[in-house]
């Protein structure tokens, strides 16, 4: 998207090509995540859609399922952000990681951010993919 392109266009239209992205990456997860924001922070709800997902998930630099490789691996870096994390995982096998390579990419974090991190990453991805019937994961 241009400078030019980003001035014709609405502040909506920015927000439902978000929500678009969105819908398409999290399904009903990320839905909820912006509906949640309505009574306290519509605001941030609307920048979530908009630039999170309008601007900068619907770039075309990296295919989908590289974002969510790479965002698993910040939110795992940055800690306490398991309710993201969990979002994000169901997200990352929605746009076709596999299990085996989400796994991994939390092993490899830890060499970076340390394995507490890696761990509490690595549980809300047993979590995700227990309630998907995945578990055990390169078990089978």
């Amino acid at each position: 998207m241009t400078a030019e392109n980003m001035t014709a266009e609405t502040r909506q239209d920015r927000f439902e090509r978000g929500m678009r992205v969105l819908s398409t990456i999290d399904g009903e997860a990320g839905e909820r995540v912006v509906s949640s924001l309505a009574d306290i922070s519509p605001e941030l709800g609307h920048q979530v859609a908009a630039w999170g997902f309008g601007d900068i998930y619907s770039r075309p630099g990296l295919a989908p399922r590289d974002r969510q490789l790479v965002t698993i691996g910040m939110l795992t870096a940055l800690g306490g952000c398991e309710p993201q994390l969990e979002v994000h995982v169901n997200a990352s096998l929605n746009v076709g990681l596999t299990p085996e390579e989400i796994v991994e990419a939390m092993l490899h974090s830890a060499v970076y951010c340390g394995f507490p991190k890696a761990l509490n990453a690595t549980f809300v991805a047993k979590k995700v993919f227990g309630e998907r019937g995945l578990l055990p994961v390169g078990g089978r």
